[in-house]
């Protein structure tokens, strides 16, 4: 079960797996239980253990001589990938104080020093977006895919285009318009333009999904997808945006 403050554990485990002691040192702690039970004491977590299964969780992508949680694997590798594709320039300084922003923001905690450019505020914002973190997903994941196997990625979010990806496969070019959903199943919408687009290239254009993002992701693809589901066309007059919902709820069995 996805624990309430999942976010920030996260954080904290990764900061605690990649910078070790020089992390809690940032936050004028010399040991880990110290460290550990500042959160118990700030009502993040119940106990100080659940700090540290998070550093577990966090430690096998590191090289800090602690193996961790081994045995899951690559359980939390998307986690991992989307602080890195944010964070992972920081060095233990910067990367204490975007951990610093986040408490302040997010639990109201005042008796911290904070100092981050303005760059780094923004990918702040972008964290907790399922969008990217489930392009990161399908970026690092798409070849998995049986449509996109061995095919060459493009990215083409910055054209803003309707879809998010362009794939070769052989002599064929597929677009993927990708959605994350947190649960295991749910529903997702189309822009205007994703629409128009979905509508162009009909079996060329797909939907991924990307179900069960707060636990262990999983794809579902959906060719064509206005041949295969239900929408149901909505306007907003307040700013003349048109969207199309799907009607009925995509979920693994």
């Amino acid at each position: 079960m996805k624990h309430e403050n999942y976010e920030i554990l996260n954080l904290l485990g990764y900061g605690l797996a990649k910078f070790d002691n020089e992390f809690i040192k940032q936050f004028g702690f010399t040991t880990k239980i110290a460290f550990f039970e500042y959160f118990v004491d700030l009502k993040i977590v119940e106990t100080g253990s659940v700090v540290k299964n998070r550093m577990d969780l966090f430690d096998p992508f590191f090289e800090n001589n602690r193996k961790g949680w081994w045995q899951k694997g690559a359980a939390y590798i998307h986690r991992k990938q989307l602080i890195d594709s944010l964070f992972g320039n920081e060095n233990v300084v910067g990367y204490a104080n975007i951990v610093k922003l986040y408490l302040q923001e997010s639990y109201k905690v005042q008796d911290l020093s904070v100092e981050v450019k303005p760059i780094v505020k923004s990918r702040f914002r972008k964290m907790n977006e399922t969008g990217l973190e489930a392009e990161l997903y399908f970026i690092n994941n798409f070849q998995s895919i049986k449509h996109f196997e061995g095919g060459v990625l493009e990215d083409a979010r910055l054209y803003g285009d309707g879809y998010d990806f362009q794939i070769s496969v052989n002599e064929k070019t597929l677009l993927s318009e990708v959605k994350g959903i947190r649960a295991k199943k749910g529903r997702f919408k189309l822009t205007k333009n994703e629409y128009a687009k979905a509508e162009e290239y009909q079996y060329d254009y797909l939907v991924t999904l990307v179900l069960n993002l707060d636990d262990s992701p999983t794809f579902v693809t959906i060719e064509n997808p206005l041949r295969n589901l239900k929408f149901e066309k909505k306007i907003f007059k307040s700013d003349d945006k048109i969207e199309y919902h799907v009607t009925s709820d995509i979920g693994l069995n």
